[in-house]
């Protein structure tokens, strides 16, 4: 039975992943900041198998002893500070955790190993954010990191610094650049989530309005469940590499509302929605839209839910919740 170590289990792809794991027999742990955090109970109420560890990304020796307990065959390190608006006005923090995290990570892995470097296989969650301000359309591998944000600063230096320890010590090494991956675990301040939330709960009257920032921006939107089969087959790859992870559609805040809306039988939304300059960032990400010809020529990997079904059902899945929290 091989074993594997996450960092950032309590978030959607954490319990994604740990879910694809536990199907395919893997002895799955969790890396979980805090003896008393809140999502302590989410985890063990969604993948009760999984052994839990206390640890936290800014501190190496509790990295080590998370190393130590779980002896994994891979280690995927999903953990950051995720959401960009915080970013600036936790510019510290995040480079901490983000940024410094994925060192501590690399050394952990590193020391465990020993004299086999190789023998511990690493994913290193990288970004579509690192892109930011677009040097090409659709974005590559290849393509120039630009990042707008002090968390795509952060991502940048430990995707450079995953490729430094491949480089320099032989490890199997691999970042996943993942572009914008949603699903109904999704955190509510992110967009896709805000807005499915937002309608559902216009439609059950809980709400009048949904305020937004940038309508215009253009993002490629995949299901975060599918991504995470992408960050397995990363690891089953004999030599480490990075891959860009995407659906190549491109789709605006705009389409986002049009789709939600629609789910609910809204065909005009233009009365519910307003823009607010709160909501826009310093540094502004127009587009973004990935070309994963090499995600899928060499793993194999392709997305399987499609961006309309996937709003939809995120849709679906906050009526229901919105609905059970007003009845309670």
């Amino acid at each position: 039975m091989p074993t594997a170590l996450i960092t950032g289990i309590t978030g959607q792809d954490g319990l994604y992943l740990a879910e694809l794991l536990l199907e395919k027999g893997y002895d799955v742990h969790g890396v979980i900041r805090g003896q008393n955090n809140p999502k302590r109970e989410l985890v063990r109420r969604t993948v009760p198998d999984v052994v839990l560890h206390n640890g936290d990304l800014t501190d190496l020796s509790s990295l080590m002893r998370a190393m130590r307990d779980s002896e994994p065959d891979e280690v995927y390190n999903l953990g950051a500070v995720s959401f960009v608006a915080y970013s600036w006005e936790n510019a510290h923090v995040t480079s901490d955790v983000t940024g410094k995290g994925v060192l501590n990570m690399l050394e952990a892995v590193r020391l465990q190993a020993g004299e086999d470097p190789g023998s511990i296989r690493f994913y290193q969650a990288s970004s579509s954010e690192m892109f930011g301000k677009v040097q090409e359309v659709p974005q590559r591998e290849k393509t120039l990191l630009w990042p707008r944000s002090p968390y795509a600063v952060a991502k940048v230096y430990g995707h450079y610094l995953t490729i430094n320890y491949r480089e320099s010590y032989g490890m199997h090494a691999s970042s996943g650049i993942l572009f914008n991956h949603e699903s109904p675990r999704r955190g509510p301040e992110f967009v896709t989530r805000k807005v499915s939330r937002g309608v559902a709960r216009i439609k059950l009257g809980l709400a009048d309005e949904l305020v937004m920032g940038n309508l215009d921006a253009q993002r490629d939107w995949g299901f975060a469940g599918d991504y995470v089969e992408a960050m397995w087959l990363m690891l089953q790859q004999p030599v480490a590499d990075d891959y860009v992870v995407a659906t190549g559609e491109m789709h605006s805040v705009r389409d986002l509302l049009d789709i939600a809306f629609a789910a609910v039988g809204i065909d005009d939304w233009a009365p519910f929605v307003r823009s607010h300059e709160a909501y826009l960032r310093p540094a502004e990400v127009d587009q973004l839209v990935g070309d994963a010809t090499k995600a899928r020529e060499v793993l194999g990997w392709k997305p399987r839910v499609g961006f309309h079904e996937l709003i939809e059902s995120m849709v679906e899945h906050d009526l229901a919740e919105q609905s059970r929290i007003a009845r309670s």
